[in-house]
């Protein structure tokens, strides 16, 4: 592993991270403090994550283009340009809009230099490490930009936002080239139909497809499962939202520690021996149905956080290693991106109709909870069912690229 640069990765993406959950706390203040309508901060979420989705065909290529550490740069740039507009007053939809491209190219680049940097027997310590520091820097952020928010300090909210994306350009700037390169991308309209290629050989793959599938049931899951438990703190534990706000804050506190864990004792090669943990999550989900004290509320969470942190990060390490092999860093994170948020959006989508429909909390816990523990299930039938297959049939369609560990200087 190349730590001097690891360690410089890791740090950039925290400060950037930092900055863009605090981002959206001082923005959703200032669409408070203008007399905004109530839609308009969810909206503010929905179409920073759209960009994932539509951005996802071109924004691998773009990462595989330069080398990464630059491209991240060039992502803080955007994001910076998007904040210092809406400081200067500019219409907060349209900067998130410009945000969420930002973050869009950032994340291939991010996760394809992890693979760059790290061999592939560490990948699942090292995306053990970004977990961590994702996480943290959710909390900080949050907090960061709840204070942030205060009238007292509204007049240099923005510039401290500002001070953070400039500082994580400079710890990008000290992150040294992995030496990996790859072809040319195609022009843009060939960028699209090589995107779908890119999707379809992933999910045809067997441990891309399960590594896949459960990364993607996983952050619909955790982005759903936000709201839930607001709800159910407030309807049936009687916490405030503040409160309510400290137990997802154990939750996330248990993705931390599993994911530390994970990344101690969960080699690669063993990563999809973690599926059963992610039928044992939806489990945990449905115990909530019968918590009525907060003690026994933070248990539960920070038991699904654990679990959480526990199978996610093999899992992701996995995927990246079958996407870089098989297809190049960048192409395989966009791929992974939208998958993803598309499961976020479509997740968010059903509990909002489950919403609309007045389904009861009793109802919508014990539909999410036996809907994760059976797709988990699947998810883990159908990748014994694989296992079981002679072992020509695991192999890929065509031949793979070099590994991570070995970057090849021609890799499309």
């Amino acid at each position: 592993m190349k730590r001097s640069g690891f360690h410089l990765l890791m740090g950039a993406q925290f400060v950037s991270g930092l900055a863009d959950n605090a981002l959206l706390l001082v923005a959703i203040a200032q669409v408070a403090a203008a007399g905004g309508p109530p839609w308009l901060p969810p909206l503010l979420k929905l179409v920073f994550t759209l960009a994932y989705v539509l951005l996802a065909p071109v924004v691998g290529p773009l990462a595989d283009r330069w080398p990464k550490a630059r491209v991240m740069g060039a992502a803080n740039a955007v994001k910076a340009l998007a904040c210092a507009a809406m400081a200067l007053g500019a219409p907060v939809t349209a900067c998130f809009c410009v945000a969420g491209a930002g973050a869009a190219v950032y994340s291939p680049a991010k996760y394809g230099l992890v693979t760059e940097l790290v061999p592939a027997e560490r990948l699942v310590a090292a995306n053990g490490w970004i977990e961590v520091t994702t996480v943290l820097a959710i909390l900080l952020g949050t907090v960061l930009g709840g204070g942030l928010s205060e009238p007292r300090f509204a007049a240099f909210g923005f510039a401290a936002l500002l001070a953070l994306y400039g500082l994580a350009a400079l710890l990008n700037l000290g992150i040294p080239d992995s030496g990996a390169r790859y072809a040319a991308a195609p022009p843009l309209p060939r960028q699209w139909r090589a995107f779908w290629r890119d999707n379809a050989r992933l999910w045809s793959d067997p441990l891309g497809q399960v590594s896949l599938a459960t990364t993607t049931l996983f952050w619909g899951v955790g982005a759903t499962l936000q709201f839930l438990v607001l709800r159910w703190a407030g309807e049936q534990l009687g916490l405030t939202l503040a409160q309510a706000a400290y137990l997802q804050g154990l939750s996330a506190t248990g993705v931390v520690l599993g994911a530390a864990l994970a990344g101690r004792w969960v080699p690669l090669a063993r990563a999809t021996q973690v599926l059963p943990l992610g039928v044992a999550l939806g489990l945990v989900v449905l115990l909530m149905q019968w918590v009525h004290q907060w003690p026994a509320a933070a248990l539960v969470l920070a038991t699904a956080g654990l679990l959480a942190g526990l199978f996610v990060v093999p899992m992701n390490a996995l995927l990246q290693h079958r996407g870089s092999t098989l297809l190049s860093a960048g192409r395989s994170v966009a791929v992974q991106n939208f998958n993803e948020n598309a499961s976020v959006l479509l997740m968010l989508g059903g509990y909002a109709l489950c919403t609309g429909l007045d389904l009861g909390l009793g109802a919508l816990i014990r539909g999410f909870g036996v809907l994760v523990a059976g797709l988990m299930a699947l998810i883990a039938l159908r990748h014994r069912h694989l296992q079981r297959q002679p072992p020509a049939s695991l192999m890929p369609a065509s031949p793979t690229r070099a590994t991570i560990s070995t970057p090849c200087k021609d890799r499309p």
